[in-house]
C-alpha cells in the first residue's frame, strides 16, 4: 500500500528562521499519528505544507504521490487550529456550504454527529462559545470522506466532557486506507486512540515509533516518554 504522505529533505524557512529543516518522514494509510513536539517546533507548518497553504523553500512533500494543490485539496481534510468560519452563517448553512464545496461530505453524518452534541441547525456560529466553535469545525472536517485528516489542535478548546465524544468521532470517522494526523499539546488525551507518534524539535524529526514500541521498549506512556525528551 503506497504512502499517503512522504517529506523529502523537506525545508521551510521565515526570514533567517528555519522553521522545518531537511525533515524525513513517510506517514502510511490506515493510521492515526500523533505529531508532537514543542511550541515552535514545526508542527503547524509541516500540516501547512501539507495542506498546500504554504510552499517549501527546499526539498518536496509529497501527498498520495503528488505535490499538494488543487487535486490534494479533494482528498485532505483540513482543521486549522483557529476558527476560519463566517460567524454570520448558521450551522445549517455551514452544512451546505460543505456539501457544495466537497464531493465527499456526507451531510448526514454531520447532523447526527451534531445533534448528538446538542448543537442546533439554526444556531449562528457567532452566537456559539469557543469550544461549540471547534466541535462544529472538527464535525465538518471528519464528515468528510477524505483519504488524510489534518487536525491541528482538534480538542485544544473543548471542554474535558466533550474530548470523549470527540475522540470517538475521530476514531469512527475514517475508513482503514485513510490516515489522521494530529497535533496536540494533550498528549495523554489523545494517546489512547494513537498509532503511531512522531516527535518534532527545533524543525527536525527527533523520534518516530508506533506506541506499542515505546510501552514495549521503553516501558513508558507516550505522555511519559515526550516529558523525558523534552525536559517537560
Amino acid at each position: 500500500m503506497s504512502a499517503i504522505l512522504e517529506c523529502r529533505g523537506l525545508v521551510k524557512q521565515y526570514g533567517y528562521r528555519r522553521a522545518l529543516n531537511g525533515v524525513n518522514l513517510t506517514i502510511e494509510r490506515g493510521k492515526i499519528i500523533g505529531l508532537l513536539g514543542p511550541n515552535g517546533s514545526g508542527k503547524s507548518t509541516l500540516i501547512k505544507l501539507a495542506n498546500g497553504l504554504i510552499t517549501p523553500t527546499a526539498g518536496e512533500i509529497l501527498i498520495n504521490g503528488k505535490a499538494p494543490g488543487e487535486e490534494s485539496k479533494k482528498i485532505v481534510s483540513y482543521l486549522p487550529d483557529k476558527n476560519y468560519l463566517n460567524e454570520w452563517m448558521t450551522v445549517e448553512q455551514l452544512i451546505k456550504f460543505f456539501y457544495d464545496f466537497y464531493e465527499d461530505f456526507d451531510s448526514h453524518v454531520a447532523m447526527d454527529m451534531l445533534s448528538k452534541l446538542g448543537i442546533g441547525l439554526k444556531e449562528r456560529l457567532k452566537n456559539l462559545s469557543k469550544g461549540t466553535k471547534e466541535k462544529v469545525q472538527l464535525i465538518l472536517v471528519m464528515s468528510r470522506k477524505a483519504q488524510l485528516y489534518l487536525l491541528d489542535e482538534p480538542i485544544g478548546g473543548v471542554d474535558p466532557a466533550a474530548r470523549d465524544y470527540i475522540l470517538h468521532t475521530i476514531i469512527s470517522n475514517y475508513n482503514e486506507n485513510a490516515s489522521v494526523i494530529i497535533s496536540t499539546h494533550l498528549i495523554s488525551d489523545v494517546e489512547s486512540i494513537l498509532d503511531e507518534v512522531v516527535f518534532i524539535s527545533q524543525g527536525q524529526i527527533v523520534l518516530t515509533s508506533s506506541v506499542d514500541e515505546i510501552r514495549e521498549q521503553h516501558d513508558k506512556s507516550v505522555d511519559a516518554l515526550f516529558r523525558e525528551v523534552f525536559k517537560c
